[in-house]
């Protein structure tokens, strides 16, 4: 079986553009021997003996399973000897794994995470009929969203895309259900809330995934890449991490909001892989009521700046000391952005976000301060390393 080592995602003042803390993965569940729990699926009832809040566009939980199941698929990746990946486990031959997935179109796109698929050697995908199809990965999968495309070529008869939502209008209290197949046990679903947005997570090559949607609808490994719905039946995420010190659902999930995936899937669909622009800094929001004690500007600190990064090229300084407010420690010495483009930047959030909007080779001002001193500095963004 895979050992896992419990984390706990960071959840602080510090935010970073390249490290944020970790979470538990819930994507590969690891089959090991030759035994599997097997579930018939049972088609739904017309009408849901459970409902969610009265509403006049609302479905119940049975009638969203029944409209959805059938575009959301288990995918088996299989891997060979040569090393694991964090998900396989280690040691000689090839090993398997589990996560899920979700019709995109009808040409047989299939949205997935990319660290259920990262490392294949081969891939299949099982449709709710137990019809089986093997896969192939469409472009280069994008570790900085924690999201791939696959391909089948499957009969259109099984071809069942989900709709997207628009997750921007989601809010905290929503309902919401998850379908999945945790631990191998296909077409499950389960309930519950968006218990909070905004939430900041890792990436599988450690850059902050934003925006992301917590919730506690029971989320567990073989989850990854299965889908967030709100009463509509349609996505509003895809299922990527727990948090979790059991490694088991502790009612805390996350899924990676269906707007970054319309862009990201979108991009690899249509070129092939993902640009991003990249600055090349770790930095921390400065509160103007903690940098009226810091004796200080209000904005983004850099904490640090990335060896030949754009940042660094453009002459930007990271902290040299820190100190404590209010039980948090706090950058200093260092450069505080304030503005990007004239556009005021104050958190963290706020800065990723004008970078992220950028294509790399754009020039961005920023106006930093830096021992008291406000000036301008030119930036020509690169694209993200991997």
């Amino acid at each position: 079986m895979l050992a896992r080592i419990p984390h706990k995602i960071l959840l602080s003042a510090v935010a970073a553009v390249l490290l944020i803390g970790a979470g538990v993965g819930v994507g590969a569940y690891a089959v090991s021997g030759g035994s599997k729990t097997v579930v018939k699926t049972v088609s739904s009832p017309t009408s849901s003996s459970t409902s969610f809040t009265s509403s006049q566009n609302s479905l119940g939980v049975g009638q969203i399973y029944k409209q959805a199941s059938p575009g959301v698929v288990e995918i088996t990746v299989t891997q060979g000897s040569s090393g694991g990946n964090g998900f396989f486990g280690q040691g000689g031959g090839s090993s398997q794994a589990q996560g899920s997935g979700f019709v995109f179109d009808t040409q047989g796109h299939i949205v997935t995470d990319q660290h259920v698929v990262a490392g294949a050697s081969s891939i299949s995908v099982r449709f709710s009929n137990g019809a089986t199809y093997k896969a192939t990965v469409v472009g280069t999968p994008d570790a900085s969203s924690d999201l791939a495309v696959i391909k089948v070529n499957a009969p259109s008869s099984l071809l069942h895309p989900l709709a997207l939502a628009d997750s921007d209008a989601v809010q905290v209290g929503d309902d919401v259900v998850a379908i999945g197949s945790p631990f191998g046990l296909e077409g499950t679903i389960t309930s519950g809330i968006v218990s909070a947005l905004h939430r900041d997570i890792t990436s599988p090559n450690n850059f902050t995934i934003t925006d992301t949607i917590q919730t506690d609808a029971a989320i567990n490994h073989g989850n990854s890449g299965g889908v967030l719905l709100n009463t509509a039946g349609k996505v509003i995420g895809v299922t990527a991490q727990i948090d979790s010190e059991s490694g088991g659902n502790d009612g805390v999930g996350f899924a990676i909001p269906s707007n970054t995936v319309r862009s990201v899937v979108g991009q690899i669909i249509g070129n092939g892989s993902v640009q991003r622009a990249y600055l090349g800094v770790h930095i921390q929001t400065i509160p103007s009521d903690v940098a009226s004690q810091l004796n200080m500007a209000a904005g983004v600190a850099i904490t640090s700046v990335v060896d030949n990064s754009p940042a660094s090229k453009a002459g930007l300084k990271g902290s040299t000391g820190t100190q404590v407010v209010g039980g948090e420690q706090y950058a200093t010495g260092g450069d505080v952005i304030t503005a990007v483009d004239g556009k005021p930047v104050a958190s963290a959030d706020t800065l990723q976000n004008e970078v992220a909007g950028k294509k790399p080779g754009a020039t961005v001002k920023l106006t930093v301060v830096r021992g008291g001193s406000t000036r301008t500095v030119t930036v020509t963004l690169g694209s993200r390393p991997s």
